[in-house]
């Protein structure tokens, strides 16, 4: 081996040295090549988007829009927008985005019919739609920008003649787009004001204070999760009943979950729940105290397949909201007081429940206050104890106010107790929404409703639930137009379908037997269906109902000897 030199040995230790930094920087670069620059942190790109600043960041069409504070998804305040003549109440908000990049656009909605969408996306614009809703449900869909698109148009509408439509929580989720969204969240407090506001036997219901950010509510029983809502009341069920329990409540968002509520204690009640021991499948009677033209019955003489008889009909007063009772003796064939009175015990000994039932075509009793409410409650109750009516129905066909009514109902409800029979028979119009008087009726009392039993006839075309039109006389009107009350907060237990027992108990509408029994096949067995044909079964169906047990007679029990055995042998 030849000698270096020392000068030589220098250039080359130099040159080693200048190798090895070269070596480490490249694979250090490459490595940082591979990686490639961090992307941001997808954001909620929507401002306002819980309208807690009122409606700053967003224009409504025609001044349609406003906001409320009840009911909210999250946080203190939503969205309100009413269609008004041809105005859809539209509310948009032009929002920041970043070119050739993927978003989700969500909002919770509630009430009328509303959509969601965006427009300006350079590339295709998209939309999303519900129909009526009695709680919240989330709109969800997604878009992608064009490779020039900076902006984008988020827009919320309802639709022209129908009610007003809340909206909450937008989001339009993705790569910060540099408008500035809302804060990120934190997690929220606990909720404070937890109450017990109602209780059966198997069932305790609470409410709360809305809590500012959350966009949920975790229910806990004795310390168990036992159900999560996002409004700020809940109904436990499967409870015991005459049993205790402790119930805590947490708010929820995208941050956490926060510390649990105060306890509150709920105890079930003994016995019974709205409707005591009407059968799980039962059919409902319309009993006639007054003659014309169908048979003449004494209230012995209505037929066994009737588990619910509703003896029409009770009269106003001049007494704002009270109601009486006079028993047409004259028009019966001197039926008399006393007699009516043991038949209804009769009734009862075989099983059946006799209520009273308020309204009718021509009835009109107004219950618009505090003081009426008291009055309906007392004079109800007044004849439950004269005459031993197990409860009432309520058949107000020229409206109603919800929050009153609903007011007079659970007064009765207090003095009467959970043997209480509360039965509605609303018009088809009354049931399109959740949002009308009737429908919210129905809802506010649902932990002591027994059955709604809308009326199927005398109405004309209506819109199902899944949004197209349907008209009366077809088991798709009947099954698509349940769906509603099905779809929209009521349990299966409290739908009951109404129809006449014979061409002269309406002006329209009446359908044979055969059709009832086919419309109760495919609510609760998916059978016997027509064009329009239910996402699910409801085999918990309550019923059907008919106009009149009197018309029934008229036309030889067809009605009650074809569709009674048919209900009392649903699933």
């Amino acid at each position: 081996m030849p000698i270096l030199s020392s000068t030589r040995l220098r250039v080359l230790r130099t040159l080693w040295t200048l190798r090895t930094l070269w070596t480490a920087t490249a694979v250090a670069a490459l490595a940082l090549g591979f990686a490639g620059p961090a992307s941001a942190a997808d954001v909620n790109n929507a401002k306002n988007a819980g309208f807690e600043s009122g409606l700053s960041g967003w224009t409504c069409s025609a001044s349609s829009g406003t906001t409320v504070s009840s009911p909210v998804h999250g946080g203190s305040a939503a969205l309100k927008a009413t269609p008004a003549g041809q105005d859809n109440a539209r509310c948009v908000q032009t929002v920041a985005v970043r070119p050739s990049s993927t978003y989700t656009l969500s909002a919770w909605v509630q009430g009328g019919y509303a959509y969601l969408g965006a427009t300006g996306t350079g590339t295709t614009d998209v939309s999303t739609w519900t129909p009526d809703s009695a709680s919240w449900k989330q709109l969800t869909t997604t878009f992608t920008t064009g490779a020039a698109t900076t902006s984008v148009s988020v827009y919320t509408h309802g639709w022209y003649g129908q009610a007003a439509y809340l909206a909450d929580d937008v989001s339009v989720y993705g790569p910060d787009g540099g408008g500035g969204g809302d804060p990120v969240p934190t997690i929220p407090s606990a909720p404070g004001g937890l109450t017990v506001s109602g209780t059966s036997s198997s069932s305790v219901s609470l409410a709360w204070n809305a809590v500012s950010g959350a966009t949920g509510y975790n229910v806990y029983r004795d310390g168990t999760k036992v159900t999560a809502v996002t409004g700020t009341s809940a109904t436990v069920t499967g409870l015991a009943a005459s049993t205790s329990y402790g119930f805590q409540v947490t708010a929820t968002n995208s941050a956490g979950e926060s510390a649990k509520s105060g306890t509150v204690t709920g105890r079930t009640s003994a016995t019974g729940g709205g409707g005591g021991a009407v059968p799980k499948h039962a059919v409902t009677g319309y009993w006639q105290n007054f003659n014309n033209g169908a048979t003449v019955q004494k209230l012995s003489a209505v037929q066994s397949q009737y588990d619910i008889i509703a003896v029409a009909f009770a009269d106003a007063t001049t007494t704002p909201g009270a109601v009486t009772f006079n028993l047409d003796s004259a028009g019966l064939g001197g039926y008399t007081v006393d007699q009516f009175k043991a038949d209804i015990k009769a009734k009862q000994a075989a099983g059946k429940k006799v209520i009273v039932s308020v309204g009718g075509q021509n009835g009109t009793v107004s219950v618009s206050d505090s003081a009426s409410a008291a009055n309906f409650a007392n004079s109800v109750y007044g004849l439950m104890q004269t005459y031993g009516f197990d409860g009432v129905d309520i058949d107000l066909e020229n409206g109603l106010n919800a929050t009153y009514m609903s007011q007079a109902l659970r007064s009765l409800a207090a003095k009467a107790g959970s043997g209480l029979v509360l039965t509605m028979a609303p018009q088809t119009i009354d049931m399109q929404s959740t949002s009308n008087a009737y429908f919210q009726t129905a809802l506010n009392v649902k932990d002591i409703l027994t059955v709604v039993n809308m009326q199927y006839y005398n109405s004309g075309s209506m819109l199902g639930c899944d949004g197209k039109v349907y008209s009366q006389g077809s088991v798709d009107f009947l099954t698509a137009l349940a769906c509603i009350q099905l779809e929209g907060g009521l349990a299966p237990s409290q739908v009951g379908l109404g129809l006449p027992a014979s061409p002269s108990g309406a002006g329209s509408g009446y359908v044979s037997p055969t059709v009832v029994n086919n419309a109760l096949d495919c609510l609760t067995r998916g059978t016997g269906c027509g064009s329009f044909k239910p996402s699910r079964t409801y085999p918990d169906l309550r019923g059907a109902m008919t106009w009149s047990t009197n018309w029934d007679a008229a036309a030889g029990n067809a009605w009650s000897n074809a569709v009674g055995p048919h209900v009392h042998g649903l699933p």
